[in-house]
């Protein structure tokens, strides 16, 4: 066997609410404006015939608690809070009643953005890569199980700045839930344990800075949080 170069990184892992062994993430897709109120500040309108899908790598995620710096290249970081979904069975071309069953857990999480860089790429028709993958841009809690945390319904979804209220919703409001945009996603790929989806964000995005603490939470889940330090 050739051995390898450099150093192999191994998956990062997520802890898992009351269990001693952790999650291990492969890799972490997002689903674009799934809140009406989000896609309406964004000045845009929640496309009804399909849902759409990013992607970030699993070296982008930061589990909750973290100091990290203010991301480089970018004047307006901003933060998204969304419910993730990580997937504990295999899914492909699934139905939504086979996508509810493969759902492992739930989790809080930040989707961090820098939004000029996005601003720029919209513009100009390009990929948000440079906007959305990006070194400590995934701030992720603990899983809690599926069977713990229950139906998703009408559990609030709440975000503050430095202790001030800035997003504040219910899951109730995604345009859609949790088994359409899995069942949808594993038309295009073979879903595995170790995949997250981040369902998307409400309104009330808006910028951090250096000393920025950022605090989110869903009912019936671990909250998230992550203090942001100067540039490196």
């Amino acid at each position: 066997m050739t051995g390898s170069l450099f150093p192999q990184k191994s998956y990062p892992i997520l802890p898992v609410v009351g269990e001693d062994e952790g999650y291990p993430v492969h890799r972490i897709f997002c689903v674009g404006q799934n809140y009406a109120d989000h896609a309406k500040e964004m000045g845009s309108s929640v496309d009804m015939e399909a849902p759409f899908y990013f992607m970030k790598d699993a070296s982008t995620l930061v589990q909750s608690g973290a100091t990290v710096p203010y991301a480089p290249g970018t004047e307006n970081l901003h933060y998204e809070m969304e419910l993730v979904i990580a997937i504990g069975a295999p899914l492909f071309q699934a139905t939504e009643a086979e996508a509810e069953a493969a759902i492992y857990g739930y989790a809080s999480g930040l989707d961090m953005t820098r939004r000029d860089l996005q601003a720029a790429a919209k513009q100009k028709g390009r990929p948000w890569d440079f906007a959305k993958n990006f070194e400590q841009s995934s701030i992720i809690a603990p899983i809690t199980r599926k069977e713990a945390m229950g139906p998703i319904a009408d559990q609030r979804l709440w975000l503050t700045l430095d202790g001030d209220i800035k997003q504040d919703s219910k899951l109730s409001a995604m345009a859609r839930g949790c088994a359409e945009v899995l069942s949808y996603l594993s038309r295009f790929y073979h879903l595995q344990p170790g995949d997250l989806l981040m369902t998307g964000t409400p309104a009330g995005i808006g910028p951090v800075v250096a000393g920025s603490v950022v605090r989110g939470g869903i009912d019936g889940l671990d909250p998230v949080t992550v203090t942001y330090s100067a540039a490196e």
